[in-house]
């Protein structure tokens, strides 16, 4: 489990798999075996050297995720698995992206940069105003969303610590919806083999 919150922005060496990106601060304390999450995706270390870390990527994350956009140079964002003494300064994050959406606009707004992404409506029904998302491995608040996108408003410390405003309009986000939502939808959606109708509810006395 991640909480979004990006602990450094590592450069690709080799963007295909094995994926190797050179690090620091989340080399500091790593074992092969350990979840990284690149952009947002919860993907596995396979090796490490002093300043660089290497990840196995399956075709099926190439094919679902921005990292397939990936070129020597690119920057990522990077954080460790939450130890379970870690402070939870963001919010619940897995790691398996729901879909991505594209950068359609950023403008300012003070010390503020908003950010307007666009999605599928089927990514954009699990997001709630004021309630929390995962854009590339960031956790941030929805500060606005319609049927067709969503608006977050990020920090000065939140812009120079990831990269979200390095890249540019059109660009392909990683979009990971929060999970208490799915799961709340699932349970609460009304069962679509049930049986028990208007109809029949009157028919039996209710």
């Amino acid at each position: 489990m991640f909480t979004g919150i990006v602990e450094e922005t590592g450069t690709v060496i080799a963007p295909r798999s094995p994926l190797k990106i050179k690090a620091h601060k989340i080399l500091e304390d790593i074992h092969i075996g350990d979840s990284i999450a690149v952009n947002g995706v919860c993907l596995t270390a396979t090796a490490f050297t002093r300043d660089t870390i290497s990840l196995d990527v399956m075709n099926e994350t190439y094919s679902k995720t921005n990292l397939n956009n990936l070129r020597a140079g690119s920057l990522v964002n990077l954080e460790r698995a939450m130890p379970a003494n870690g402070r939870f300064g963001g919010h619940i994050v897995s790691g398996h992206i729901d879909g991505t959406g594209t950068l359609v606009n950023i403008t300012n707004d003070g010390i503020a940069r908003w950010l307007t992404i666009s999605a599928d409506k089927n990514i954009l029904n699990y997001v709630v105003l004021k309630g929390s998302v995962a854009l590339d491995g960031v956790s941030l608040t929805v500060a606005y969303a319609d049927e067709n996108v969503l608006k977050v408003s990020i920090i000065p410390h939140t812009q120079k610590e990831t990269t979200l405003l390095t890249k540019p309009i059109g660009s392909e986000i990683n979009i990971e919806t929060d999970i208490l939502g799915k799961y709340i939808k699932k349970f609460t959606a009304p069962c679509n083999s049930s049986k028990i109708t208007e109809d029949f509810l009157k028919e039996n006395g209710f």
